[in-house]
């Protein structure tokens, strides 16, 4: 990296740090304005590596800032981003916008419709964020619908249900009713036997191939006029079972003309010969389609106001047919487009995650690397810090892109000020200490908080430091807490130095742990698990407790027995 390039860092590291500073009024932080920096430059990205730390000692620099200082610093660096800011803080504090025609109902009723297939991953986690989030705001109601009739293709995960609305719960919300689909198996058939009545709806045997091309072609199907009584006769015998996978389904009778084919005469019920894996819908061989079973269940429920994806505008186009026999006011719609997260190499696709599970590439569904909401929960982000960078994404219709710097950046928030903090080192080196130095270090348990008092840090006869912070033979290091070192003859030698060492000639403060005295550590990370150890006192952390490794990042402790303490990366 050669001095204009640094220069340049430099320079968009300071930006980036001042407006996050002021944005979210608390200090910058290098994993904070690491996905923005590198976004905005792609010269940077060859030089990953050196940049957090280049950015670290600008940052440094910036949270020194008062808020005043720090919003002169951005009015000289880029003006608009000064106006960016107060444009944010003039907008009205509430991020979604109105439901449409939410004052004509008398109470809001919104739902959110899994397919119980496997449990959730990130991309998921959209619709109750902003579904709980609008009931909040209308003191209205929430249904969380489970979609199962479809034990063969999506077939039903047992587990999923469960770990659902144990999904829901993490990201802040509780459903007013659960219900299951494939409970209710009857109330659909009643409804496709008036449906029949009112004549609808018809029973069709035609092969899959000969229907669509007599549909491309806008040709009714030969059996488009049967009588109601046949229909009734042969719907019946769906229900019994009376006929195999592929041999009859019911149609709903649209437009057969209609300029688009997707919605001429859609299928309504099918026979599926695989039994459903919940014992009470086992016996079941008729099964309604999505677009039938969802537009019973709107109604039923008053739903007033639905959320889908874009691709889903024919559902709404083919459930109106039904309505429009029943005499039915349709919901609300709102399409919105597919949001794509970042820092995952696998894709957010339930599928392909449980493929990975089978083939033993991916330990679980928790996984940390795993693009899932158990991943992230057992790595230790908050659900709350979903929910509000899913709620900022608002309801566009265009495809957005959610940074999961995003989500850290919500998390930093809600667990730093409660996070301890240890010294943590990877797969370290041992030096001897050697000269009249301190016995002890002890740094503060919270550098923010004095009164939750210090750590107590046994410096022994020697300690464990990074490959990456040892010094040049000859040059000096601050051990922290500790003082100032001089690498020489393979040892730490002892200099006595003050802390204008560090101040005025810019020796490097490194963390370290006793060679002796630590805690044996295994963090699982997204890029694979890391070794190391920690100071004593790390011994003393709760399974579930949130901690800052000081220099590396914040982490979860999942596990502790007598030979290795476990824990998940949660972000820097």
């Amino acid at each position: 990296m050669d001095d204009d390039l640094r220069a340049r860092i430099e320079t968009e590291a300071e930006k980036h740090a001042l407006f996050n500073a002021l944005k979210h009024d608390s200090d910058a932080d290098v994993g904070a304005i690491m996905g923005p920096l590198m976004g905005e430059n792609p010269a940077f990205r060859e030089h990953g590596s050196e940049i957090p730390g280049v950015a670290g000692k600008v940052i440094g620099q910036v949270n020194q800032l008062d808020t005043e200082g720090k919003r002169e610093r951005l009015a000289e660096l880029d003006p608009e981003l000064v106006e960016e800011l107060d444009a944010e803080d003039e907008e009205d504090d509430q991020v979604l916008p109105d439901l449409p025609n939410a004052e004509e109902y008398d109470q809001v009723r919104m739902r959110c419709a899994p397919n119980p297939n496997g449990p959730w991953h990130m991309g998921h986690g959209r619709m109750p964020a902003v579904i709980g989030t609008y009931k909040d705001l209308y003191d209205g109601w929430f249904l969380v619908r489970f979609d199962d009739t479809d034990p063969e293709t999506k077939r039903p995960n047992m587990d999923a249900y469960d770990d659902i609305l144990e999904d829901v719960e993490y990201l802040g919300f509780e459903p007013d009713e659960v219900m299951k689909a494939s409970d209710r198996l009857e109330i659909y058939y009643d409804h496709a036997r008036d449906l029949i009545e009112k004549g609808g709806a018809y029973t069709c045997s035609c092969s899959g191939e000969e229907f669509s091309n007599l549909k491309n072609d806008a040709k009714p199907c030969p059996h488009r006029d049967k009588d109601i009584e046949t229909t009734m006769s042969e719907f019946e015998d769906m229900i019994a079972g009376e006929y195999s996978s592929g041999e009859m389904v019911l149609r709903v009778k649209t437009d057969i003309e209609h300029k688009n084919p997707a919605l001429r005469d859609w299928v309504a019920f099918r026979i599926i010969d695989t039994p459903h894996p919940r014992e009470e819908a086992a016996e079941y061989r008729c099964w309604p389609m999505l677009d039938f079973q969802s537009g019973i269940d709107d109604h039923l429920k008053g739903i007033t106001h639905i959320i889908r994806g874009i691709d889903l505008q024919d559902s709404a186009k083919r459930q109106r047919f039904v309505y429009d026999y029943f005499d039915w006011e349709y919901p609300e719609v709102i399409h919105w487009g597919h949001v794509q997260i970042d820092d995952y190499d696998i894709k957010m696709s339930t599928s392909t995650i449980g493929e990975l599970i089978e083939k033993g590439e991916l330990d679980g569904w928790d996984d940390p690397r795993a693009p899932t909401l158990q991943s992230v929960r057992r790595r230790g982000i908050r659900g709350e810090a979903i929910t509000e960078a899913m709620v900022g994404l608002g309801t566009s219709t265009s495809n957005v892109d959610l940074a999961m710097s995003t989500i850290y950046a919500n998390n930093r928030e809600l667990v730093d000020d409660d996070a301890p903090r240890f010294f943590f080192v990877r797969d370290g080196v041992e030096y001897p200490l050697i000269g009249e130095h301190p016995e002890t270090a002890e740094p503060p348990v919270h550098p923010d908080h004095e009164d939750r008092g210090t750590r107590t840090i046994p410096a022994g006869e020697a300690v464990l430091i990074e490959s990456g912070d040892i010094p040049e033979h000859g040059d000096r290091i601050w051990l922290k807490g500790l003082g100032c070192f001089q690498h020489t003859r393979d040892a730490l030698q002892y200099t006595g130095d003050d802390i204008s060492a560090v101040r005025d000639d810019g020796v490097d403060v490194i963390h370290w742990v006793p060679a002796e005295e630590n805690v044996p550590v295994r963090m699982r990370t997204m890029d694979g698990d890391v070794e190391g150890s920690a100071e004593p006192d790390f011994a003393d952390t709760d399974v579930d407790e949130i901690v800052q490794f000081e220099r590396v990042g914040f982490v979860r402790v999942d596990s502790e027995d007598g030979d290795e303490t476990v824990t998940y990366f949660t972000h820097e």
